[in-house]
Parts: C-alpha cells; sequence; structure tokens
C-alpha cells in the first residue's frame, strides 16, 4: 500500500474550504489591509459558517489583522483567505480598514530608523 502524498491532501483541504471557488467574490484583499470585526458581528449567526470562517472571527475577536497575518495563523495560502474573507464580508461579519503601513503606532521614528541604518551599515 502506497502512502498517500503531502501535498495532495492540501490541494483537496483548500478546495474543500473555498468550496470549489479559486476567486473571490468581491474585493482583492491586498496582503497588508488590516481586517476587524465589524460592529454588527456578535449579533450576525455563525451557523453557516466552516471552521476556516470562524478561526477567522475568533483571531479577529482579539484583535485587528491583516491578511497575511491571518494566512500565516491560519496556515492557509493568502488565496483562500481572501475567499474568505469576501464571504465573512458579504456575510457582514468583517470590515476592513487602512494598511497596516498606514498605522500611526507602526511607523518608526527618526531615531530608531538611524539605528537601524547604522546597524545595516556595519554588517
Amino acid at each position: 500500500m502506497k502512502a498517500p502524498r503531502r501535498g495532495s491532501d492540501r490541494l483537496v483541504r483548500t478546495f474543500v474550504v473555498t468550496g470549489g471557488r479559486r476567486l473571490p467574490s468581491r474585493n482583492t484583499f491586498d496582503h497588508i489591509l488590516l481586517i476587524s470585526l465589524s460592529p454588527s458581528a456578535v449579533h450576525l449567526s455563525r451557523g453557516d459558517l466552516n471552521h476556516e470562517h470562524n478561526a477567522i472571527l475568533d483571531i479577529l475577536a482579539h484583535s485587528a489583522q491583516s491578511v497575511a497575518e491571518l494566512s500565516a495563523l491560519l496556515r492557509l495560502p493568502l488565496s483562500v483567505i481572501r475567499i474568505l474573507l469576501a464571504d465573512l464580508m458579504d456575510s457582514g461579519h468583517i470590515t476592513t480598514g487602512r494598511s497596516i503601513l498606514d498605522a500611526p503606532e507602526n511607523v518608526p521614528d527618526r531615531e530608531t530608523m538611524e539605528a537601524v541604518l547604522a546597524g545595516l551599515r556595519r554588517l
């Protein structure tokens, strides 16, 4: 008996997770776009959502995350995460914010940037 190939299991899983879809139903979610729960998410039913949809919502219950972070946390390809996020956007569970680069808390101060530059020059 031959052992199943690991790669084939992952392809089947992503096919099942997305319901066979390969493109999101709406927006193309940039990998650095911040995603958060919508204000009405707590009142919406999760009954029609699959395990991965619920996992995304559970992560977002703690804090907003970028598309790339969700992909890494759930160990799913970005293309799959984008399809799942489109589903959640369509159902009203999530909202998008600004890019993580636009968030003021993510912009390092000049002193930090100069220290990084000095360190790179020493290499």
